[in-house]
């Protein structure tokens, strides 16, 4: 569970809940092995899904329902070695629309990795049955 959502992708990568900061979301990320690229640090492709989960994670915490990602964008700035941590925040919203930022983080000394930004829109939630 991530702030209450059972959403099972970032859940399989190990992405964890790490609090929730000035009304945005914060993740923790501990790589293993098959987080690593082959120069051994983060995966560009972990970094996303991080930076997606903390934006999505902070619009759905604000708004109290489910978001869907329709734009991202993503600069890596340092290897991403250690724990990581993501934090998320909403920029600005309308009626359906949300935009948000986040960043990526070392643990250890709080180098930055990687920044992000999106656009989310809100949905309403479906039961497994009806998606």
């Amino acid at each position: 569970m991530i702030f209450g959502a059972d959403i099972p992708f970032p859940s399989h990568c190990g992405i964890e809940e790490a609090g929730i900061v000035d009304g945005g979301t914060r993740l923790r990320l501990r790589p293993r092995p098959f987080h690593r690229n082959n120069i051994g640090i983060a995966h560009g492709g972990v970094l996303c899904t991080l930076l997606d989960v903390a934006m999505g994670s902070t619009c759905r915490v604000r708004f109290g329902k489910p978001v869907m990602t329709l734009d991202m964008q993503v600069s890596f700035l340092s290897p991403g070695r250690g724990v990581l941590i993501a934090a998320g925040r909403i920029l600005k919203a309308g009626r359906s629309l949300i935009y948000a930022e986040a960043t990526i983080f070392t643990e250890e000394d709080e180098t930055l990795v990687a920044k992000g930004s999106g656009i989310f829109k809100t949905v309403e939630e479906r039961t497994a049955a009806g998606a």
